[in-house]
């Protein structure tokens, strides 16, 4: 069944915003009487019958709700954002496809790209997060340098690891990450890590990964993180 999101719902009776009810009127050729699911994207899930196919507000009656436990792990992902904006955008699709929790884009000593509309890649999360089935919707930050992401005291319960080309790294992801935790992992710009960011890094606790023997573009190594963790916590 098509998921549709609404970030306030009310009961017993709730409208669709106007760009949902005319995907569901106009593209899904829903009437009067077919049942539909919605999530606000904070973990409850409704089941509803739409009383008035209006593609520009379109009511419903929700008949039931549940919600959906949290998962026991927690993925941050903390990426230096592409020079192309529309490979990140690909980037952040394929991650909210494969799940994870947080999003913070880094400026680091060697970017290609010091700001990023983060509304538009918010579309993009809830689009994948309605296609994929996702009933929770992952949380996105605006640009932090990463000097100030090294001062944060919100990562004090996290496993931290920072992931850069070296082909002499000993350590992989999934051999070192530990299942069931926290996670926070940094990935740098095309042009890499400096080497005192590095340093930096790894004086604050994080520790230094590899993704694999392969060579990987910004965006590719953001999607393998996720990939592995959630290979860990299956």
């Amino acid at each position: 069944m098509q998921l549709f999101f609404q970030e306030k719902i009310e009961t017993p009776l709730t409208y669709l915003n106007e760009e949902e009810s005319k995907h569901l009127v106009r593209v899904l050729r829903k009437k009067q009487g077919d049942s539909i699911r919605l999530t606000n994207g904070q973990g409850q899930v409704f089941e509803g019958v739409i009383l008035d196919a209006n593609p520009k507000k379109a009511s419903l009656k929700i008949l039931t709700s549940t919600e959906v436990p949290e998962d026991i792990f927690h993925i941050h992902l903390a990426i230096a954002p592409t020079k192309s904006p529309d490979r990140i955008e690909w980037m952040v699709e394929k991650i909210t496809e494969v799940g994870f929790h947080e999003l913070t884009l880094l400026e680091t000593m060697n970017s290609e790209r010091s700001f990023l509309k983060t509304d538009r890649l918010h579309k993009k999360v809830i689009s994948a997060c309605m296609q994929s089935l996702k009933f929770r919707i992952p949380v996105l930050h605006p640009i932090r340098k990463l000097s100030e992401l090294f001062k944060s005291t919100d990562f004090e319960d996290f496993q931290k690891f920072i992931a850069y080309v070296n082909e002499e790294h000993e350590n992989h992801l999934l051999d070192v990450a530990k299942p069931g935790g926290n996670y926070l992992i940094l990935i740098g710009p095309e042009g890499d890590f400096d080497p005192k960011e590095i340093q930096t890094a790894v004086e604050n606790g994080f520790k230094p990964v590899s993704l694999g023997k392969s060579r990987l573009r910004t965006e590719t190594a953001g999607l393998a993180a996720i990939q592995m963790l959630q290979v860990l916590n299956r």
